[in-house]
């Protein structure tokens, strides 16, 4: 095991990432070598991204009515969750989120659209309005979730002031079918590759526990090393009543950190955001994240399940020694 620990912080710290096999390995690792494991990637982590810690927020500016069938997803198709279902909100609504975003201590802020893209240019021309205003009056970063955008409309909202695209691919290749019948994975792929490049910083990740193989999660974490995004947010599933996943729970908090470990340690320079479902599934070891490698965390609440009081956030970076990004 020496040779596998020097490897792993060999390749970690020089920025190369480790491999398919050590990184199925991190995944295999038994409880009590979590210890060690994090010793490596907090120091990953400090190297390439310091103690700094990055915060963003989300608002749900259009929910529910999905085209698409995916099946953790409350605002798919195939669900009968009760949440709210709103068409897009005005550019004042939208404003106003991003107010109570920067009071909770985000420095990003993503708005999110539900469907499989955003066609309607009316509804883009709002976006648009709205992550100029953000910007100039707030002075946030702006991020948005609008499905597979065409690169005309990335190029349309970086001129007025967008930073961001989000847009996951969920899961590996080999189980996307499993997850998702609507579309194809590589329309997903394509839009990463256009918001690149566009010119966007790219924020691009999956979710985990949907019933995956660890050769699944190491498949991912590989492609998106090789499409180079710049930020991969992590999800953890919180089964939602209504979806074709409800009830499904399988991940255990030390799981979650071995997810989040081998993502820092195949894209060690890289922002590991961890977001949807930690409180869930990290549950008391929640703090320990940072430790894992994660740069940043969402604050607030998702999409369509709660998150916890962003005053409980800023108090555990307090008391982690660590800040949030300026």
């Amino acid at each position: 095991m020496e040779k596998f620990w020097e490897r792993v912080r060999a390749r970690s710290v020089s920025g190369e990432g480790i491999g398919r096999e050590d990184a199925l390995a991190v995944l295999s690792l038994r409880n009590d070598a979590i210890w060690r494991l994090l010793d490596v990637t907090e120091t990953v982590r400090r190297r390439f991204k310091g103690d700094g810690i990055r915060l963003c927020a989300i608002v749900n500016a259009k929910s529910g009515h999905c085209s698409e069938d995916c099946s953790f997803c409350a605002q798919s198709r195939r669900s009968s969750a009760a949440i709210a279902k709103h068409p897009l909100l005005s550019g004042e609504e939208i404003f106003r989120e991003a107010e109570g975003a920067k009071e909770r201590g985000a420095r990003e802020f993503s708005i999110v659209a539900s469907g499989l893209a955003m066609r309607n240019k009316e509804e883009l021309t709002c976006i648009g309005d709205a992550v100029e205003r953000i910007r100039t009056e707030l002075g946030l970063e702006t991020c948005v979730s609008l499905g597979t955008l065409s690169p005309p409309d990335v190029e349309y909202l970086l001129s007025r002031g967008l930073r961001s695209v989000h847009h996951n691919l969920e899961t590996s290749r080999s189980f996307f079918p499993k997850v998702c019948t609507t579309h194809d994975y590589e329309e997903d792929v394509a839009a990463v590759r256009a918001a690149k490049a566009a010119g966007a910083w790219v924020c691009c990740g999956g979710i985990f526990g949907l019933g995956e193989s660890p050769e699944d999660r190491v498949e991912l974490a590989l492609t998106l090393r090789d499409l180079q995004v710049d930020s991969i947010p992590v999800n953890f599933l919180n089964p939602v009543p209504g979806t074709p996943l409800e009830g499904r729970r399988e991940l255990t908090p030390m799981d979650g950190l071995r997810i989040i470990a081998m993502l820092r340690l195949t894209n060690p320079t890289r922002e590991i955001i961890v977001c949807g479902g930690r409180e869930a599934n990290l549950r008391d070891l929640q703090a320990l994240m940072f430790a894992a490698g994660a740069t940043g965390t969402m604050v607030g609440n998702y999409l369509t399940t709660a998150g916890r009081p962003a005053t409980e956030d800023l108090h555990m970076l307090r008391d982690l020694g660590l800040t949030p990004r300026s």
